[in-house]
């Protein structure tokens, strides 16, 4: 293209620079009369490098001199072009899952353990075996080889780690352990020094099978390139030790706590020693350790499933593999002082129960949190991470809501028998409502932030949300309905859902669940019946053509009737979305929210 049609990278590559680069700063006024990007553009250069795609899920990943050994499900072994991602070859030779590969220190040869209960070794310049290791009776899980070429380690889900001689192709030493032995790794410089991970604890041994030097509590661990360092995941975190003396160089948090045992948790240091690479489920998260305090560089989202393997190939090239059938290359920014948070596609963690989320593009996501103390929690769009606190004197409110208006966050809440309405980042009450005596069991900001809304099971009543004026009332024993008994009345009431000033409300009839819709637009004059059906629809407004199917757990646009994103089984019912065009949020009853990230699609 470049070539043959020089004109061409104005209109389809220069328009989409991020806006904080160099180039969308020289050549965006040329383009103003052209072109321009209405949505998606990012601010940052993004990480992401390319992507081999592949037809399996895959268990392991092993690299060297710009060649990657992956295993994915079924057995074959897959050589991958490191610089251009393209499949050089295929070693077939195992009867099922290979879930374990590792390189020698020259790279001419392979190890490869697998659920067939063998280890295999390889000649990666013709792709032949060279022998295979017989002896496991159960998968093998983890395999790895010496510095010095002469033995090859493998543990078991038979509770072994066994030790097998490279020339003589016996095994000359089983060391039985108490539980599954998931993983096991040569120190790259020491053939002497061999580690094994079981049921949570990490041992040293020599090459002779004895027990040598202290031990350790860890699910995860990888050698640095030296050999003098090891990375241990344990607990919630990541841990940086001297292997000689154990002293901890850095100490390092994980974004997302989860089982070590659920998921794999891959680890790794970048070749110069100032970076570690940890994942958790799908995430990535980068430190620097340079310092005197590690802190960290990166955080995103780099599958869409759990990731299984993790190898730097280079200071500033990151490697994945991951169950989502894919391997991924990301460019690590070295050169940055500062940590780079990227555009994930989807994010979710777990919070407080809310009914009320509030979206900030610029300061993240707004959430209430537990209202007995009072404060109301920040959370990054980008992250998950909590970012801060807001106070506010609700001390003994169990219904409050939240709402961004006018890009103002204001809160409001229920005690004593008012109504408080608060401007969350200025620290100021804008208004009391004095509510007639009755309980409160819902109390919701209207769409379009115009009104609040009280509700119990036997009316709902709205108040103008700046002048604190009576704006319209519906009463249960207002709602009747014609059933094939006749004309009953409706006993109790619950709100569905908001859309502007519209809202549905589910009403109680014997034997018929049944909703109508009100509109309060006109203020001080009763609210308008603007549908009424016998079958609640089982949904969430987010805009007037947008809306949340809850059952189905799926966006769907409301004119055109496509869906426009659908999650997975498995996150219940939600209680509260919110879409502001760039991003779409969800929280459930099961007390996460999932966050999705729109701005890179065109809808």
């Amino acid at each position: 293209m470049i070539h043959n049609s020089p004109f061409q990278l104005y209109h389809s590559a220069l328009p989409f620079c991020p806006s904080s680069s160099w180039l969308h700063e020289c050549y965006s006024l040329e383009l103003s009369q052209e072109v321009e990007v209405i949505e998606g553009l990012f601010a940052e250069w993004g990480i992401y490098s390319r992507i081999a795609l592949l037809n399996h899920s895959i268990y392991s990943l092993s690299y060297w001199n710009n060649s990657i050994a992956v295993v994915p499900f079924g057995g074959d072994i897959l050589i991958l072009d490191a610089i251009t991602g393209t499949q050089t070859a295929v070693l077939h030779g195992h009867t099922y899952t290979a879930e374990s590969v590792t390189f020698s220190a020259d790279g001419t040869s392979l190890v490869s353990g697998s659920w067939d209960k063998t280890v295999k070794l390889w000649d990666v310049q013709t792709g032949g075996v060279v022998r295979t290791f017989h002896g496991h009776t159960d998968h093998v899980l983890s395999v790895a080889i010496s510095a010095d070429h002469t033995t090859i380690a493998s543990g078991s889900r038979d509770w072994s780690l066994r030790l097998w001689d490279i020339q003589g192709g016996k095994c000359h030493r089983i060391i039985e352990h108490w539980e599954t032995v998931y993983h096991v790794r040569f120190s790259p410089t020491n053939p002497q020094c061999l580690i094994s991970v079981s049921g949570g604890t990490v041992q040293q041994w020599n090459a002779n099978g004895h027990k040598v030097g202290p031990t350790y509590n860890g699910h995860q661990v990888a050698f640095s390139k030296d050999g003098t360092q090891l990375i241990l995941h344990v607990g919630e975190g990541i841990i940086v030790q001297d292997i000689n003396s154990g002293l901890v160089v850095a100490e390092c948090g994980l974004t997302e706590t989860l089982v070590a045992s659920t998921f794999p948790t891959p680890c790794c240091f970048s070749p110069d020693h100032k970076l570690v690479a940890a994942a958790i489920f799908n995430t990535i998260n980068v430190w620097d350790i340079t310092g005197s305090d590690s802190h960290l560089f990166y955080n995103f989202i780099a599958h869409t499933s759990a990731i299984a393997s993790l190898v730097f190939s280079s200071p500033s090239t990151l490697i994945s593999a991951s169950f989502d059938k894919s391997v991924k290359f990301w460019q690590i920014d070295t050169s940055s002082t500062s940590p780079t948070m990227t555009n994930p596609k989807s994010a979710s963690f777990t919070l407080a129960p809310t009914n009320s989320t509030a979206l900030k593009l610029k300061s993240g996501l707004i959430i209430p949190s537990d209202l007995p103390d009072g404060v109301i929690k920040t959370w990054g769009i980008l992250t998950g991470i909590h970012k801060g606190s807001l106070q506010i004197p609700a001390k003994s409110s169990d219904q409050s809501n939240i709402q961004l208006i006018d890009s103002k966050l204001i809160f409001v809440w229920y005690a004593y028998g008012k109504i408080n309405i608060w401007d969350a980042e200025k620290g100021e009450l804008l208004q009391t409502i004095n509510v007639p005596t009755g309980s409160v069991e819902d109390l919701r900001v209207s769409g379009d932030g115009s009104k609040v809304l009280c509700m119990n099971e036997e009316s709902i009543q709205t108040w103008d949300i700046w002048t604190g004026e009576a704006a319209g009332k519906v009463r249960a024993q207002d709602v009747d309905f014609e059933t094939e008994d006749g004309m009953v009345v409706s006993e109790k009431m619950r709100l569905l859902g908001i859309r502007g000033s519209k809202i549905w409300i589910l009403v109680d009839v014997p034997e018929y669940d049944c909703y109508t819709g009100w509109d309060f637009w006109i203020p001080g004059s009763p609210p308008i019946l603007i549908s009424r059906d016998e079958h609640p629809p089982d949904m969430l407004h987010l805009n007037d053509n947008k809306m949340w199917e809850t059952s189905m757990s799926r966006m769907k646009d409301t004119v055109t009737g496509r869906v426009v994103v659908q999650l997975p089984k498995g996150f219940g019912k939600a209680i509260n979305a919110q879409w502001d065009g760039h991003y779409l949020v969800v929280s459930f009853e099961s007390k996460e929210v999932v966050i999705l990230d729109f701005s890179h699609v065109s809808l």
